[in-house]
């Protein structure tokens, strides 16, 4: 996906429509988030897309290991 800010959006909107009318999918910026999405009625994410954008969320949630309780005895802890 296509990304361009909210000011660029403005300028360029017809721009933008033609090339979501041919299937790409663009993304408006508000400071640096994602606001909106632009594309055409037909468009839909593919399961790919869909996989690879969980595994980039999934990649970014660091899943703390908890300690065994025979590490803590040993460690004096409990």
């Amino acid at each position: 996906m296509h990304t361009v800010g909210l000011f660029e959006a403005k300028q360029k909107l017809s721009e933008l429509v033609e090339r979501a009318n041919g299937g790409e999918r663009i993304g408006i910026t508000r400071r640096g988030k994602l606001a909106a999405v632009i594309s055409s009625p037909q468009a839909r994410t593919s399961l790919k897309e869909i996989f690879t954008a969980i595994e980039r969320v999934r990649s970014k949630v660091r899943r703390r290991k908890r300690p065994s309780t025979k590490s803590l005895i040993e460690e004096g802890r409990i």
